[in-house]
């Protein structure tokens, strides 16, 4: 359900989402009746509901047929050191495009140091199996600069295979892929598939540690939808603000929707 698995077919597709910003002016929030209200408001505004609300049980659907079955085998014959080494080289591959984002943000202490964890990491801990720079860096995309920048987050969307986002995430995910540089390198090298397969580990690692995070939310859920997307939106935020204001409550996952808030450096 809640992974994010970006597959070559899918990636063009995306931009499609696009279109989709139209509808964002479609309503508005209430006039000043209260931050509460407010508040309210964005937490369940949702006019695409119908539709997504089907996209999230196929999503579910294929969460309980592939995707946790495989992230169960994978967590249960893989090593914890092993699976940590590949969380860790994931990580380092990201570190790019959090580089290129954190710059577009204004943000250049942090880019600082996505800049010394790829290279030392990279350098010193054999292509990053092994996180040798202990900088632990959040995690930063094109949503959130988006966010940064002011621009409207667009409906919210679950969109299949790959989960919830906004308008907003989901065109940030397409500029993402385009602009990472790593991507770029397997491309301008004929390395087909490298997305693919990147995407694919990414999602199974990611869902491998929130097995029994999804789960307790799930059994303590009344409408496990609407609680998937309170949370989604708490953790966005979460990260467009840099980890200050709420807690994150959210599992690890990769969700990806956000708030028109500014960020703090």
């Amino acid at each position: 359900m809640g992974s994010k698995l970006i597959f070559s077919p899918v990636i063009k597709g995306l931009a499609a989402c696009a279109l989709l910003v139209v509808v964002s002016g479609c309503a508005t929030a209430p006039a000043k009746e209260g931050q509460s209200v407010k508040v309210m408001y964005d937490e369940v505004y949702d006019p695409l509901e119908p539709m997504n609300r089907y996209f999230f049980d196929v999503n579910y659907a294929l969460d309980a047929l592939f995707i946790k079955p495989v992230s169960e085998m994978y967590r249960g014959t893989v090593p914890q050191a092993v699976r940590d080494s590949v969380t860790n080289f994931l990580t380092n591959l990201s570190q790019p495009i959090y580089l290129i984002n954190n710059v577009l943000q204004g943000n250049i202490d942090a880019a600082g140091r996505n800049m010394g964890s790829f290279v030392t990491n990279t350098f010193l801990g054999l292509g990053g199996l092994f996180d040798v720079a202990q900088l632990n860096n959040q995690k930063e995309d094109m949503g959130q600069t988006f966010a940064v920048w002011g621009a409207p987050e667009g409906p919210y969307l679950v969109i299949p295979v790959i989960g919830p986002a906004t308008t907003r995430a989901a065109i940030g995910n397409v500029g993402d892929y385009f602009a990472d540089p790593v991507n770029m390198v397997a491309r301008n090298n004929d390395i087909d598939n490298a997305a693919l397969y990147r995407a694919a580990a990414s999602g199974i690692d990611a869902r491998s540690r929130s097995i029994e995070a999804l789960d307790e939310i799930e059994k303590n859920s009344i409408d496990f939808y609407a609680t998937v997307r309170s949370l989604y939106r708490q953790h966005r935020r979460h990260l467009i603000l840099n980890g200050e204001g709420q807690t994150d409550q959210l599992p690890v996952m990769s969700f990806d929707e956000d708030d028109t808030v500014n960020k703090k450096n």
